[in-house]
Order: C-alpha cells, then structure tokens, then sequence
C-alpha cells in the first residue's frame, strides 16, 4: 500500500476516542469526585470510554464532552431602576 505525499494518515477512532486516555483514577481527580463516580459512568455507559486489555480508560475527550454536557449557564436579568 503506497501513501501519497502530503496525506495526513487517517484514523479509525472516533473523534470522542481520541487524544489522552485518562486512567479512572485520573478521571475522578479531574471531576473532583469519587473514584466510584466514573466507574459508575462507564458501567451506566453515560461516558465514551475505550477497553486496552482488561484495563479501562477515558478519552481526554469524552470527559470534556461530558462536562461541557452538563454545563448549565447562568441566568442574567436586567435590574428596574426605581421610580424616585
């Protein structure tokens, strides 16, 4: 199989699958929480994440997607002057 010059090498991962695995450990200290939490994550499968071996890890990626999902924006409203 020949590449052609200046082709970027394509990849069969999904872009939510890419980047830095975070271990489960890594996962919990970066939501702040319990190791427990993630793992329940993957067991309800709420979160992307990728089996290596027997061993469970969570795209970079998919921890932010998840936290960017469950981002709630503030809600601004105008303040009445009183009348005098």
């Amino acid at each position: 199989m020949t590449r052609r010059a200046g082709s970027e090498p394509t990849s069969l991962l999904p872009e939510l699958a890419r980047g830095r695995l975070l271990t489960v450990e890594e996962a919990a200290e970066r939501l702040n929480t319990s190791v427990r939490f993630p793992r329940r994550l993957i067991e309800e499968r709420r979160i992307t994440f990728v089996h290596v071996g027997r061993n469970v890890r969570i795209p970079e990626a998919a921890l932010e997607a998840f936290i960017a999902a469950g981002l709630v924006e503030p809600i601004t409203t105008k303040r009445r002057r009183r009348a005098a």
